[in-house]
């Protein structure tokens, strides 16, 4: 039988991507490759529970909800996502797949919605971007960045423009919690003209870094 260890699956509004505000329901695939440094889910580096995939389909179809979000950790770092993920397309949900961009993305179903990382410099992790990967996505995914500092922004509006970002898909921008003013992001952004689009992390502004709300 085909099983997925999951850290959590829990019904909530979408907190980051173009479908921020949305209810969703999350499940949450245990372990990730990387560290970076700003990463608030810790918890599912390790442990969850093993899961057969018929037992995850009837928990989330509890929640009669129709878009699904698979996160992480790295979802892809389980062999058996990308076969879950087609099944999930196939049964008719809404899907997408929140990665970190370290992976290779060519074998996700491409009825998936990719929210895919980049990882700057202040995430300690910049060297695991797979740039391949930018041939894989098209306009209805998406590029998240995290900014942390003025060095974070700049070496993303670099990457905007030696990779022509903006032409795959939309670009996001969030401000790393506590460690850049969401304002002085704003501004830079606006000075600068650039075409990505700006957010907040919704889910931390309601209620903070509680997981499974």
């Amino acid at each position: 039988m085909t099983q997925l260890r999951i850290s959590e699956i829990f019904y909530s509004l979408q907190g980051e991507s173009t479908l921020v505000g949305l209810p969703s329901v999350f499940i949450r695939l245990t372990g990730c490759p990387l560290r970076c440094a700003y990463c608030d889910t810790r918890y599912a580096f390790k442990g969850g529970e093993s899961m057969e995939v018929a037992q995850i389909l009837t928990k989330i179809a509890t929640f009669q909800c129709q878009t699904i979000c698979v996160t992480g950790g790295e979802p892809l770092a389980q062999k058996n996502c990308l076969p879950f993920l087609k099944q999930l397309c196939d049964l008719g949900y809404q899907v997408s797949l929140e990665t970190s961009g370290a992976l290779d993305i060519r074998a996700v179903d491409p009825r998936v919605i990719k929210v895919m990382d980049l990882k700057t410099p202040a995430s300690g992790e910049e060297s695991k971007n797979k740039m391949e990967n930018l041939a894989f996505l098209d306009q209805k995914d998406q590029i998240k960045i995290v900014i942390a500092n003025e060095t974070d922004y700049i070496w993303a509006k670099q990457q905007i423009k030696q990779y022509k970002l903006t032409d795959y898909c939309t670009v996001l921008f969030s401000p790393c919690q506590d460690e850049l003013s969401a304002t002085t992001l704003a501004n830079w952004i606006l000075a600068d003209k650039l075409v990505v689009r700006f957010q907040f992390q919704l889910h931390k502004m309601l209620w903070g870094n509680v997981a499974g709300k």
